[in-house]
């Protein structure tokens, strides 16, 4: 099923001027210059874009953030000429919204960009969150803006599925805008919702197009220039600020500056949430061409002024800069445009207010995800919302006729507001309403479980570690609080998992835990592959929304917990001699959600006996994770430990952050062994769990059969640690 096509060319202006001549084939060169700056003796194209508005219409209950975008569209199109401008997108109109917008299934959003004139979006990967029926039909009834995907093919075809392109005429001028989507989508939205579709390669794709409306034959189009919007783009990472720094990183922002045709004219991009506004060469050609994108939420509005040469047809002269949104003035007040979209958004306003101020729970204090420099949402971190969450759906899943599961986990992506204790609304300090609850979790994902082995969800804890090329080297699990870990960042990729405990036990490498979470994750959603390749996988016939709000029904008030659940422990030992120095460090030891305290110590523990006491560090470290909270640790084995299997135990302060992994302990010289039980009562010690015999289990292997991990989970079982099955349900 494709969309229905809106028409073969849109007009922007009262009358057309005679087309230009299109010149195909050969590169040309273009000459950036400042805002305001093209020789008027050029034809004038203008082009607005967004990028990954996600329904700010509202963001804050007020309305304020979209009549503020709405009159910074319309005052920069008046100041342009509205006959030389035209709005459009780089896809994420919809989707991951916040409550006015969400709560309304975004039909406000779409009837919001009507209202300010967006000719055509590149369809993003939110588009699809309500599955490909939900985007041809309800989305594209709805929208009067052409949907593109040049890259988006039925199943095993090239059949295209959506529109390709769609003529924009600017000042007479036919700009053709083609659309694709980053080829990492059957990885971020549900898969059940696109079982029918192909994500191909989406600068081959925009090429080939190209090559279309630039040959010369008009039965199959033809454009004066040529525009591509891609929802894809730079990516994160500190070190990447730099042009240079982000090609010379390679992956699918390299291909789009180095390989897209020389014909295409100019660049729009998103889906990462940046922003800038760069000069790129022409592939094979000479001079440069813009390369775009406008941050996130309608925060700033791309602009690119074009200058055509008349007798060419070419681009002569660009500027390209990203304009700041600010506050409506009393000009847009008389503009039709702009009062048509503010009516738009006070109703949805007036709607959700209704729909949203029912008071469905109570915090103590503020539960967030991780920040970072003053901003949310650090998608490399640990937070007390993720681990929260994760919390939520475990016990929604063990609630009477759920079906029962082990694990809860939560993909940071997901998590889309905070849970604040000051109010927002007309609520009382610490109250969460309706309205709050459905921000953070906007995708409406149905629950379900997922059977796999211990090996397979320590897989799933390396799989945090992304694929070479994805937008962000690392994204971290919320996971329930009857998991922790350590990991090495150092190890090689598949080693760097060290040790998992499940409900106070070492995990068993061929035990079944069931996992619950949403369905973009059970999925295989955010490259989480192996939880596509658990069994019995089962619909729970509850929403990831209504579970978060029967929570707070069930408990009188929910606090923040700040225990960390994963530590990384680097050259952690695997086995001592009373008498040796012991050595490691230990990092991402604090949390960096609000009000998350700052650890100062850890305490060491081997088996039950204390072994030092150690200073924590808060500074932060760079890497994959950042981490946040180091201690080195250096000890004495103690005469009097218990000879044969044992553990290594930190507990930091004040966080009670806890994680413990198996060594193996040789007594020398000087230890008691008539007396193992250091302060015990009783003579005969048995470690506590249940008994197996050795060779019922098979350690996991993570990056080899010498993998640090399957070392330690094989002594632990040797010593009877590890239970045939993880049967507890929480």
């Amino acid at each position: 099923m494709s969309l229905t096509r809106k028409g073969a060319s849109l007009l922007v202006g009262a009358g057309a001027i005679t087309a230009l001549v299109a010149t195909a084939g050969a590169a040309h060169a273009a000459d950036p210059v400042d805002p305001g700056g093209i020789d008027r003796s050029l034809t004038s194209v203008n082009l607005l874009n967004i990028n990954d508005f996600h329904g700010r219409i509202d963001s804050d209950g007020s309305g304020a953030s979209g009549k503020a975008f709405a009159c910074t569209v319309v005052s920069t199109k008046a100041a342009l000429g509205v006959d030389s401008t035209a709005l459009l997108s780089a896809g994420d109109n919809i989707g991951a919204s916040p409550f006015t917008s969400a709560s309304q299934e975004d039909l406000p959003t779409i009837n919001f960009l009507n209202a300010l004139g967006l000719k055509a979006s590149a369809v993003g990967n939110h588009e699809f969150d309500r599955g490909f029926s939900d985007l041809t039909g309800r989305v594209d009834q709805a929208a009067d803006y052409e949907l593109l995907g040049a890259n988006v093919y039925e199943r095993g075809t090239s059949t295209p599925a959506l529109s390709e392109y769609e003529i924009v005429e600017v000042n007479g001028v036919k700009v053709g805008v083609i659309g694709a989507i980053t080829q990492q989508t059957p990885s971020l939205v549900t898969p059940q919702g696109i079982a029918g579709l192909d994500f191909g390669d989406p600068v081959a794709a925009v090429n080939r197009v190209t090559a279309q409306l630039k040959d010369g034959d008009a039965t199959n189009g033809e454009a004066d220039v040529v525009i591509a919007e891609y929802h894809e783009g730079a990516t994160e990472g500190d070190a990447l600020s730099t042009f240079e720094d982000q090609v010379g990183a390679g992956g699918a922002f390299a291909a789009i500056v180095n390989d897209t045709s020389a014909d295409v004219d100019a660049i729009f991009t998103g889906h990462t949430h940046k922003g800038y506004a760069w000069d790129a060469p022409i592939p094979g050609g000479e001079g440069t061409r813009p390369i775009i994108q406008s941050n996130s939420y309608g925060s700033v509005l791309g602009q690119l002024q074009l200058g055509i040469d008349p007798g060419t047809g070419e681009v002569a002269e660009y500027s390209a800069t990203n304009i700041p949104v600010e506050d409506p003035t009393d000009a847009c007040a008389n503009d039709p445009a702009y009062t048509t979209a503010a009516g738009i958004v006070d109703d949805a306003v007036a709607e959700g207010h209704e729909l949203g101020k029912q008071v469905i729970g109570e915090v103590t204090d503020d539960i967030t995800t991780a920040h970072k420099d003053g901003e949310r949402d650090d998608r490399l971190r640990e937070s007390t919302l993720g681990n929260l969450t994760a919390d939520i759906w475990l016990e929604a899943l063990n609630q009477p006729g759920r079906g029962g599961a082990d694990i809860g986990i939560m993909n940071s992506g997901g998590l889309r507001d905070e849970l604040l204790y000051e109010p927002i609304g007309s609520e009382e300090p610490g109250e969460v309403t309706y309205a709050e609850a459905a921000a953070i979790n906007p995708f409406a994902n149905t629950m379900m479980t997922v059977d796999l082995t211990g090996t397979q969800f320590v897989t799933l804890l390396e799989q945090q570690w992304q694929p070479e090329g994805s937008s962000r080297p690392f994204l971290k699990l919320g996971l329930s609080d009857n998991v922790s870990y350590t990991y090495d960042p150092d190890a090689a990729q598949g080693e760097r998992v060290t040790s998992v405990s499940v409900d106070d036990a070492p995990i068993d490498a061929d035990g079944t835990y069931t996992v619950a979470a949403g369905s973009f994750l059970i999925g295989g959603g955010d490259n989480f592959t192996v939880l596509a390749e658990g069994t019995n996988a089962a619909d729970a016939g509850l929403i990831d929304t209504d579970a978060f709000v029967n929570y707070f029904s069930r408990h009188d008030a929910v606090s923040p917990d700040f225990r960390k659940q994963a530590i990384a422990v680097t050259d952690a030992p695997s086995e001592i001699t009373t008498g040796d120095e012991v050595s490691f460090t230990a990092s991402d030891l604090d949390l960096t959600s609000l009000g998350s305290p700052t650890n100062t110590q850890v305490e060491v523990f081997v088996g039950d006996t204390s072994v030092g006491t150690f200073a924590v560090t808060s500074d932060s470290i760079e890497g994959t994770p950042t981490r946040k909270g180091s201690a080195d640790i250096s000890f004495t084995a103690p005469d009097g430990l218990t000879d044969g299997a044992s553990s290594i135990r930190l507990v930091a302060s004040p966080s009670d952050s806890e994680v413990s992994w198996p060594v193996d302990v040789t007594a020398g010289q000087g230890s008691d062994d008539d007396d193992q039980g250091g302060d015990s009562d009783s003579d005969d010690e048995t470690p506590s769990g249940p008994v197996i015999e050795t060779d019922l289990v098979t350690p996991i292997h993570t990056g080899g059969s010498g993998s640090a991990l399957g070392l330690l989970l094989a002594a632990a079982a040797a010593l009877g640690l590890i239970g045939a099955r993880a049967s507890a349900r929480r």
